[in-house]
């Protein structure tokens, strides 16, 4: 019996070694085309024009991670109520999830921007009244705004589904022992449901990483708006190069945090499949 065992495992084992292998060979892959960019990126670069708006380059840079933290908290609040509204068994509930999921998903995020800050402005009356006009007449408020609020229609999908996976059994089985509703979401499916939600929420994360380059049209000036100032000043190209590096070494971050909490949440998986 333990032959067999042992043999039913070598094309696993084997499996696993040439996975390992190519996980190795796309490192050293990565990170030859790491130090290339940097080289190119380093002979490119004017010395003068570097010394002069490199700091501008700083200040976009982190303005963009303001911009991206900023949008992906608020959308996560957001997508809570319309998570559940995605869940519900109200049929009316129910329409105006989707419906709210429907526009942001299906509309480009840089007409949802222009329709938010350019739109606010036809009703400039109304928000003086309301006290609210401080904060639609800053353009970075309206992109976090309007990022959040699409960002919020991605992660409800993204939530709901799930939750949607989470084996029906699990609930049943906390109920007969008569825990609450909340105790249930709370302790049983949450927990479940994030492991599955984690790939996709890093994923989005990226996206708007990428997407909110979109910004710099309403006159932003975050890594792409001072990218292209720069520009305007010098009509040097590699200050694109360079934001390009920028937007990659955040990409390349984000990646690694996701691995780093889908390793530290899934170790009791792990433990099971070992014993």
């Amino acid at each position: 019996m333990s032959v067999l065992t042992s043999i039913g495992h070598l094309p696993l084992r084997r499996w696993r070694d040439d996975v390992t292998t190519t996980g190795i060979v796309l490192m050293v892959l990565w990170a030859i085309a790491g130090i290339g960019i940097v080289y190119a990126v380093s002979q490119a670069l004017n010395p003068e024009h570097l010394t002069e708006y490199g700091g501008r380059v700083i200040s976009g840079f982190l303005l963009t991670i303001r911009l991206v933290v900023s949008s992906v908290a608020i959308g996560a609040v957001i997508s809570i109520p319309v998570a559940a509204g995605r869940l519900s068994s109200n049929r009316a509930i129910g329409a105006l999830a989707y419906a709210y999921s429907y526009f942001f998903r299906g509309t480009p995020l840089v007409a949802q921007l222009f329709l938010i800050y350019y739109g606010a402005g036809e009703f400039v009356g109304v928000f003086k009244a309301a006290g609210l006009w401080w904060f639609f007449r800053d353009a970075t408020n309206c992109a976090i705004l309007s990022f959040a609020m699409n960002t919020a229609a991605y992660q409800s999908e993204i939530l709901s589904g799930a939750v949607r996976n989470v084996p029906r059994g699990q609930r049943e089985a906390a109920s007969a022992l008569g825990l609450h509703r909340l105790v249930i979401l709370w302790r049983v499916v949450l927990p479940q449901a994030l492991i599955t939600a984690l790939r996709p929420y890093g994923n989005e994360v990226v996206l708007m990483v990428k997407a909110s380059a979109v910004a710099s049209i309403v006159t932003v000036l975050d890594l792409m708006g001072q990218t292209r100032f720069i520009f305007s000043k010098t009509y040097d190209l590699s200050f694109y190069l360079l934001a390009a590096v920028f937007y990659l070494v955040l990409v390349e971050l984000l990646g690694r945090a996701v691995d780093a909490i889908e390793r530290r949440i899934t170790r009791h998986i792990r433990r099971t499949e070992r014993a």
